[in-house]
C-alpha cells in the first residue's frame, strides 16, 4: 500500500541518463584522469595525512553540505539527488557534510532532521557506487584546528591581517561596483604583528566585532568578493559540537573550500549565487597548496541554478515565519516546501527523485510548475497505491425496498480489486472487501433533484449503478425545514450485482461510488492544497504573506471503506475519484483514521 520508500538504484546495464553539463564535466575529468593522483587516507585530513595513502578508490567525490540552521526543502532535495546521484552513477562517493560553522543558528534537531531527510530520500553516505564512505556524517566544526591553522599560514606568508575598522568604516571603504575599494590602515602591518593580534583574537582578548582577519587579495578588484575578504569573526558563542572552545569562527567563504579539500572533493556542485565566490575559492586553496597544507588537485566548484518553483517559497527565513506565525501546524505542516512536510504530504522519495531528474540540470533560471511536482507524485503511485471507496461530502442513501428484497437486516458481501493494475513481476494484492446493505453514504453532488444538462447520476427516475454493488433507480428524497436534502431514496434493481452474470442485464451511464453505513468509518479528512494562491508570491519584493490561499486547508468528515480504515499511518490509497491520500503520519490511529490529500487525480490549477 505504498508505505515502504523506495532505495534509488542505480542505472540499469546499457541504460542511459539522461546528460547535463555536469555529466559532461565528469565525464571529461574521468577520461583526462584529472583526479586520477589522489590519495585517500580513509579519512578527510591535510597534505601530510594524505600523502603516503593509496590511491582513492572513489573515482569522484561529491558532496552535500547544508547548514544545520532549519529544516531542508525541496531544493535541498533537488541537490541531494544530484550531488548521491552523481555519485552513484560515476562509481564514486558523496560526503554528508553539516557546514556549521556559524554557532548562533545551528542546532542538533536539525542535524537529526537532516540526517533523517537523506536517509528516507533512499541515500546513504556510507556507501555509494564501488567506493566506501564515511559512516557518520562529517562535520565542518571538526577542521576547526586545521583552519586555524591555514589560516596563520596565510598571515605568515602575508595574504591575511588584521583589520579592526568598525563594520561601517569597512563597508564603506569596500567600494561598489562603479568604484574601487580602499585599503585599510591595518593593511600594512608586517605578518608578526597580524599573528599576534589574530592569537589576541583567539584568546578572548578582543570584544565581538572589534577587529576581523581578512585575506590581502586585491582592494580594487572588480570582484568585490576579492576585494579583501573577511575570513575569520569574534563570536562568542557556544556551538552545539565543539562548546565553548573557540570564540572565533570561520567564515562561510573560507570554510567550505578548505572542508572540500580536506575531504578530497573532485567536484564541488552548488548553486549559482556562489558563482561570484568561485575566484576566492580557488585562490584560498591555491595559496594552501602553496604552503603545503593542502594535497592538490585542488576540488573545482561548479554552479547549477538553483530551484524555483511556481505557489512555494524556499527562503528559510520566511519559511520560519509562516511557522512562527502560525500561518500553518509547524514544519512538517503538509502544506510546506519542506521535505519533512512533503512526506506527511505523501510524497515519495521516488516521486522526488523522479522530480529531480525530469527538470534537469542547467545554469540558467527558470520556473517550475508547481503541477510538474504533482505529475512525479501521480505517476509513482498509480501503479502502487491500493484503491479505495470514501465519500467525503455524506448524505445518506436508503433503498426502500431491500428489505423486501433481500431480507430485513441483510448485508451483501461485494468486493473490488486493491489495484485494477498490477505492475508486471509484483503479486496481486488481496480484493477489498465490504458489504452493501439497506442505507449507504453517497457524495453529496451525486444527486440532483432536477438535473442540469448532461448530468448522468442520481435524479428521480434515473438509474445508476453502485460500483462493485447494484444498479439503482433514484426515486426522491427528504429535505429538512431549510431546504437541505438529508436523505436520498432508491430502489434496488435485483440481480444486477456487479460480478454476476445479470450484471449487464440493466444499461446505465455512470457508476457512482459509495461507503456503506454498516461498515463504513468515519474518517476526518483533511483537504490540503496549495499554500499560496499566487504563482510567484514573494516576486519583486511582494508581502507573501497576502498572497495565502484562504483554501489551502479544508477539514472534513467523512466515511471510507474498511480497507482503508485498517491503513498505517504513512500508506498511500487512490480515494476512487477523489485523488491520493495518505494516513497522516502523526495523527492517524486505528479506529480513528486521519488522512491527508496528496494531489487530486488531475491538475486542477491548469488553464
Amino acid at each position: 500500500m505504498s508505505s515502504a520508500p523506495h532505495t534509488p538504484a542505480a542505472p540499469e546495464e546499457g541504460t542511459t541518463k539522461p546528460s547535463n553539463f555536469l555529466r559532461q564535466i565528469i565525464e571529461h575529468d574521468l577520461a583526462k584522469g584529472t583526479y586520477a593522483s589522489r590519495r585517500w587516507a580513509g579519512s578527510p585530513g591535510d597534505a601530510a595525512h594524505h600523502a603516503s595513502a593509496s590511491h582513492d578508490p572513489a573515482k569522484i567525490r561529491t558532496r552535500f553540505p547544508p547548514e544545520p540552521n532549519g529544516y531542508l526543502h525541496i531544493g535541498h532535495a533537488k541537490s541531494i539527488c544530484l550531488n548521491f546521484g552523481l555519485a552513484r552513477d560515476y562509481d564514486g562517493v558523496c560526503h554528508l557534510r553539516f557546514d556549521d560553522t556559524n554557532p548562533e543558528k545551528e542546532d542538533t534537531e536539525y542535524v537529526d532532521s537532516i540526517i533523517d531527510a537523506v536517509k528516507w530520500l533512499g541515500f546513504d553516505w556510507a556507501q555509494i557506487g564501488q567506493a566506501p564512505g564515511s559512516a557518520a556524517p562529517y562535520q565542518a566544526s571538526d577542521y576547526f584546528d586545521f583552519m586555524y591553522r591555514a589560516a596563520e599560514a596565510l598571515i605568515e606568508r602575508g595574504h591575511a591581517y588584521v583589520d579592526e575598522q568598525s563594520p561601517e568604516e569597512m563597508r564603506t571603504n569596500r567600494g561598489d561596483f562603479s568604484r574601487p575599494g580602499i585599503d585599510s590602515p591595518y593593511r600594512s602591518r608586517t605578518p608578526a604583528e597580524n599573528l599576534a593580534r589574530f592569537r589576541e583574537m583567539r584568546d578572548g582578548k578582543l570584544a565581538d566585532g572589534a577587529a576581523v582577519l581578512r585575506a590581502k587579495i586585491a582592494m580594487d578588484s572588480p570582484n568585490i568578493n576579492l576585494r579583501d575578504p573577511a575570513i575569520y569573526r569574534i563570536r562568542r558563542a557556544t556551538h552545539h559540537n565543539t562548546g565553548d572552545q573557540w570564540c572565533i569562527y570561520p567564515m562561510y567563504t573560507f570554510a567550505h573550500p578548505i572542508e572540500d579539500a580536506l575531504e578530497q572533493i573532485t567536484h564541488s556542485i552548488c548553486t549559482l549565487e556562489f558563482e561570484d565566490q568561485r575566484p576566492f575559492y580557488d585562490w584560498l586553496l591555491e595559496r594552501l597548496i602553496e604552503a603545503g597544507l593542502l594535497a592538490a588537485p585542488a576540488p573545482h566548484q561548479y554552479e547549477f541554478a538553483r530551484l524555483n518553483l511556481t505557489y512555494v517559497i524556499t527562503s528559510k527565513r520566511k519559511l520560519a515565519q509562516l511557522v512562527n506565525e502560525g500561518k500553518v501546524s509547524g514544519w512538517d505542516d503538509p502544506r510546506m516546501p519542506t521535505i519533512v512536510g512533503l512526506r506527511r504530504r505523501g510524497y515519495t522519495p521516488t516521486a522526488l527523485q523522479l522530480f529531480a531528474e525530469r527538470i534537469g540540470v542547467t545554469k540558467s533560471d527558470s520556473w517550475i510548475d508547481y503541477s510538474t511536482l504533482e505529475g512525479c507524485l501521480r505517476e509513482d503511485l498509480e501503479s502502487q497505491a491500493h484503491r479505495g471507496m470514501a465519500v467525503l461530502d455524506p448524505v445518506k442513501l436508503v433503498l426502500t425496498n431491500w428489505d423486501e428484497v433481500m431480507g430485513a437486516g441483510h448485508l451483501e458481501p461485494c468486493s473490488l480489486p486493491a489495484l485494477p493494475h498490477v505492475p508486471e513481476g509484483q503479486p496481486e494484492p488481496a480484493a477489498r472487501e465490504f458489504t452493501i446493505g439497506k442505507e449507504v453514504w453517497i457524495e453529496r453532488e451525486d444527486f440532483e433533484e432536477v438535473p442540469p444538462k448532461g448530468y448522468k447520476r442520481l435524479f428521480p427516475g434515473n438509474k445508476v449503478r453502485l460500483k462493485g454493488g447494484y444498479v439503482i433507480e433514484c426515486t426522491g428524497c427528504e429535505r429538512d425545514a431549510a431546504g437541505q436534502v438529508t436523505e436520498v431514496h432508491a430502489l434496488l434493481v435485483p440481480d444486477t450485482k456487479s460480478g454476476t452474470p445479470g450484471a449487464d442485464s440493466v444499461k446505465v451511464k455512470a457508476a457512482i461510488t459509495w461507503v456503506g453505513v454498516a461498515d463504513g468509518v468515519a474518517a476526518e479528512i483533511r483537504l490540503y492544497d496549495r499554500l499560496f494562491s499566487d504563482a510567484h508570491p514573494d516576486a519583486g519584493g511582494k508581502d507573501f504573506l497576502g498572497s495565502l490561499n484562504p483554501d489551502s486547508l479544508k477539514v472534513v468528515t467523512g466515511y471510507v471503506e474498511p480497507s482503508l480504515a485498517h491503513a498505517e499511518p504513512d500508506q498511500k490509497f487512490q480515494f476512487e475519484r477523489h485523488g491520493y491520500f495518505v494516513a497522516d503520519r502523526q495523527d492517524h490511529v486505528k479506529g480513528q483514521p486521519v488522512f491527508n490529500r496528496a494531489v487530486g487525480l488531475k491538475d486542477s490549477w491548469g488553464k
